[in-house]
Order: C-alpha cells, then sequence, then structure tokens
C-alpha cells in the first residue's frame, strides 16, 4: 500500500472478536474448507477438491476503523473463463447501515497474482459498524489477515438470531457460479436476509447425491434447515430417482425432524431450443415432487417440495452467463423467490 493510505496493524480472523463463519467443520479444523479434512467416509476426488473453495465463508465483526485493507495468500491463480477474478478470487465488503448490509466495494486485484494485498475503503467517518467480508467462491484462501486503524476498536458483530444454520447442498449454481463478485452468489444473499449462519455445500459438476457426502452434511450440527438443489448434475433421471430418497434417508437418521427443503432446477436458455433437455427438466421436476409426496404419505411431513423452474422469471434467458449459470441478476432472482419459502420454512 502506498504511504497517502492509512496506516494499518493486521489482525488474524481467526482471533476474537473477529467471527468466522460458513465452515462447519472451522471451529476444530481451523481451516477455511467446507468439508472436513480427513472425512471419515471417502468422497469423490472432485467434491474433495471443490470442498477447498471458500463458497459462503464469512469475516464478520464491528469496527470503529476509518480504513479496511486485506492481506490475502489464495490457493491458486484466476483462470476460469465464465467468472470474473473478483468472484473467484476476490472478497466483497459489506457494512451495515440501519438493519440493512449495504455492498461497500469488491477486491480488484491483479489477478495473475496468488498473493495480493488491497484497500477495502479509507478516510472513513469514524463510528462503529458492523462489517462483513464474503469469501472467494472459487477458489481456496490459505491466509487472510484484516488491517484496520493502529488504534481501532474491535468488537463482536451482531448475533444471529440463534445457534442454528441453513445448510445449502448443490451444484455449480449454488456454490455460485456465475456471480460477478461474492455477495451475489445466491445464498450469500439469502444470509443477509434470514439472520441465521449460511453453510454453502455447492460442488461444481460433482455434487451428485452420494450417500457418502449425506452422510457429511448430516454432521453439521444445530442445522435449522437443508435445502437440496442438487437436480442439475445429475446426469439422467434415474440417477436422480435412487439418489434423493437415499439421501434424505440417511440425513433423517442423524436428523429426524429438520425441514428440507427439495428445490427443482432454475430453466437454462436451450430449452427454448432443445425439446429433449425440457423433457428432461421436467421428468426430474417430476420425480423430486413425487419423491417428496410419497414420504409425506408416509408420514414425513417436514420434507416439502419447491419448483425452482419460475425463479428466474419471464426472461429467464436473459438471466444467465452461458445459458446455464446466472449473472448477479438471475442469483437476485432466485434469492428473491426462496427468500419467503425459507422464512416461512423457519418460523
Amino acid at each position: 500500500m502506498s504511504d497517502s493510505e492509512f496506516t494499518v496493524t493486521w489482525h488474524s480472523p481467526a482471533n476474537p472478536p473477529f467471527r468466522i463463519n460458513g465452515f462447519a467443520w472451522y471451529g476444530e479444523e481451523g481451516k477455511y474448507r467446507r468439508l472436513p479434512q480427513a472425512p471419515r467416509v471417502a468422497i469423490p476426488p472432485a467434491v474433495d477438491k471443490f470442498a477447498n473453495c471458500a463458497s459462503g465463508g464469512q469475516i464478520r465483526f464491528r469496527t470503529d476503523s476509518s480504513g479496511l485493507a486485506l492481506r490475502v495468500k489464495l490457493s491458486g491463480l484466476a483462470d476460469l473463463n465464465h467468472m470474473p477474478a473478483t468472484s473467484q478470487c476476490g472478497f466483497d465488503c459489506y457494512i451495515d447501515i440501519g438493519e440493512r448490509q449495504l455492498f461497500h466495494s469488491s477486491s480488484r486485484y491483479d489477478r495473475t497474482k496468488q498473493d495480493y494485498e488491497i484497500v477495502m475503503y479509507q478516510k472513513m467517518e469514524r463510528r462503529l459498524r458492523d462489517v462483513t467480508l464474503y469469501f472467494p467462491l472459487y477458489q481456496g484462501v490459505e491466509e487472510v489477515s484484516v488491517g484496520l486503524d493502529r488504534d481501532g476498536i474491535i468488537a463482536e458483530p451482531a448475533a444471529y438470531a440463534s445457534d442454528k444454520r441453513v445448510v445449502v447442498y448443490g451444484t455449480s449454481i449454488t456454490q455460485g457460479a456465475s456471480a460477478a463478485r461474492p455477495g451475489m452468489s445466491y445464498t450469500n444473499i439469502l444470509s443477509r436476509r434470514i439472520p441465521l449462519e449460511f453453510i454453502n455445500l455447492g460442488f461444481s459438476a460433482s455434487g451428485r447425491g452420494e450417500p457418502e457426502v449425506a452422510m457429511l452434511v448430516g454432521d453439521i450440527p444445530n442445522p435449522a434447515c437443508l435445502v437440496l438443489d442438487y437436480e442439475a448434475n445429475c446426469p439422467r433421471p434415474e440417477h436422480l430417482e435412487k439418489t434423493l430418497p437415499e439421501f434424505i434417508r440417511i440425513y433423517r437418521d442423524a436428523h429426524p425432524d429438520v425441514p428440507i427443503l427439495v428445490v427443482s432446477k432454475i430453466r437454462y436458455a436451450r430449452e427454448l431450443f432443445d425439446d429433449a433437455l425440457l423433457n428432461k427438466r421436467l421428468s426430474m421436476q417430476a420425480i423430486q415432487r413425487e419423491t417428496v409426496e410419497r414420504l409425506n404419505r408416509h408420514g414425513d411431513q417436514n420434507v416439502f417440495f419447491y419448483d425452482g423452474s419460475g425463479l428466474l422469471g419471464d426472461h429467464f434467458h436473459e438471466c444467465t452467463v452461458d445459458g446455464v449459470h446466472p449473472t448477479d441478476l438471475g442469483f437476485m432472482r432466485i434469492a428473491d423467490g426462496l427468500t419467503p419459502v425459507l422464512q416461512k420454512l423457519l418460523e
């Protein structure tokens, strides 16, 4: 940082009063990883790889510092062709104003670098504010330090409504592809509207409802609800027909009464030109609906189905980067659709 920028003292967010949220095993392992480092059951290599991506992670704290800087060491370089470096490898800064978390800045850095240091803001009026820093969506973070005024106050952030967590399991869309920055993934948008910790377990092309992963999802304590949104990674309807009831059965062994919301996938632009793709989605939608209805008939009244085909609205074909992965507009529409559903479920 240049001499014109504020003089900082560097802090590890691992230390109180900072709070690290969004990593279910962080308290045990101290790693910015979305699954345990040594899972108790074998998981697919691709799932293990994408578990290192820090999507959904948050650093939360309260400060009166006039400036905020970040020092970051990534696990790799920005290398995706469908996402900018700001979302793959960057952090977002949100600041509470009243009862709302509002976007302030993203870490725009040299994408050819694996390590970076950047000022998120400076010359801010000195008063206490709650700050949320959202982790990168598609890259691992080995180290991060928060730079604040040398004499700045650091305090605990506002408390959640409870210690319950919303766990969301799914695909690359769940993980955050292709938001322009981390704060715009739909689970992060939801986390600003519902005062609970969100656990993002979206695995790009790899969230396929494996029973081993279901066991690990069941290990996460204090769930408020589980959202299953993995249809888009299922290669065939038969795969979904087999894995969905088994995933729910395994989860029910660990959490007999936790609400489970099954969400069918959004519409893809190519459905307008490909009847086979449309029919595949309709078939999978029917499988999910029928699975939930069957479980309801057999006595499990805490499993629910939501038809996700309308989440992107009438102009669904304009809400993606590549016909599949939503833009920020698409993610906002997904969050708008799911917000009242989750709020009712969590009552």
